[in-house]
């Protein structure tokens, strides 16, 4: 496994929970959400999935000192 493949696999895990948490709490603390939890939640998990590769790969390559280099830049709030 190359490098740029072992940092999105990373990132994408970690963005993955992310994003999940931030909705199943939204779900949950929502009275009116939490009635159709049941139906809400296994929606927001399949839209996880479909949503977080699309985040990991706006975020992995910053990660990386070659992509600062390219813009002649020292780095970014991401990559400090």
């Amino acid at each position: 496994m190359n490098t740029n493949m072992f940092i999105a696999v990373m990132v994408g895990v970690l963005v993955n929970a992310v994003v999940f948490g931030l909705g199943a709490v939204a779900i949950l603390a929502i009275p009116e959400m939490a009635a159709d939890a049941k139906y809400l939640l296994p929606g927001w998990i399949i839209f996880t999935f479909l949503i977080s590769p699309f985040i990991t790969l706006n975020i992995f390559p910053r990660l990386r000192l070659r992509y600062w280099r390219a813009r002649g830049k020292h780095g970014d709030a991401i990559s400090g």
